[in-house]
């Protein structure tokens, strides 16, 4: 059974998560007071409805009770934020997500019922960091306080050896879901495939782990810094 969900607010956010959600097959109802934006979303939704996010009589009569989700993305402006989570709260929505841009907003949406608060910058800041930080990580996902999903580059001794060989998972405690090479696609593990230097591997690992496959790199890299310096 597809799942309905309401976007309210079209804002950068708003656009992208109601777009993907559509083409995921997902009944999506997205409201804006923009009449060009719901013009540009009535061939990317379910229904587009253009309304007054700041008048709780609008809001109440968007018929949000039929909703399993809604995402209030009402950028700063917290009193419409309030007001949408309120009103999708009263009618009897399970899950009313809410982005925020502080903290003290983050506080103030939980107390009047938001189930979910996001907040794109800083989860984005985040990911970005963890990526400039280290030297072997192309891209990282924080799935909750301990765990990652990465894009991570073979160590060295990797290379010319297969999976089944390395047995990262009994070994380094990493577990190995795709790989793929350069320019090519995600494609699911083949244990007896040799990993190659253009080869990425996407995997889920633990805290301690990242850290310590982190400070390996690091290492590396000052050995190598440091025989590069003899030599010349």
């Amino acid at each position: 059974m597809e799942k309905s969900v309401a976007v309210l607010g079209l804002g950068r956010y708003g656009r992208s998560v109601a777009t993907n959600l559509y083409e995921l097959g997902a009944d999506v109802l997205v409201v804006d007071q923009d009449e060009d934006v719901i013009a540009e979303f009535s061939n990317k939704s379910t229904v587009a409805v253009c309304a007054n996010l700041n008048n709780e009589d609008e809001i109440a009569s968007l018929g949000l009770k039929d909703m399993d989700i809604v995402l209030i993305n009402m950028g700063s402006n917290l009193a419409a934020s309030i007001l949408a989570v309120s009103v999708a709260k009263e009618q009897g929505v399970k899950t009313v997500m809410a982005k925020t841009t502080s903290d003290r907003m983050s506080t103030i949406l939980r107390k009047v019922g938001a189930d979910i608060i996001v907040d794109p910058e800083e989860e984005g800041g985040a990911r970005t960091a963890r990526v400039l930080m280290t030297t072997y990580l192309q891209d990282c996902f924080k799935l909750d306080a301990n765990m990652y999903l990465a894009d991570l580059k073979p160590q060295e001794e990797w290379i010319g050896k297969t999976l089944k060989e390395l047995d990262l998972r009994q070994n380094l405690n990493i577990n190995i879901a795709a790989i793929r090479d350069s320019g090519e696609y995600w494609r699911f593990v083949d244990p007896d495939e040799m990993i190659k230097d253009d080869s990425s591997l996407l995997v889920v690992m633990d805290k301690k782990t990242m850290n310590e496959i982190n400070a390996n790199f690091e290492r590396r890299e000052r050995d190598k810094a440091k025989e590069q310096k003899k030599k010349k």
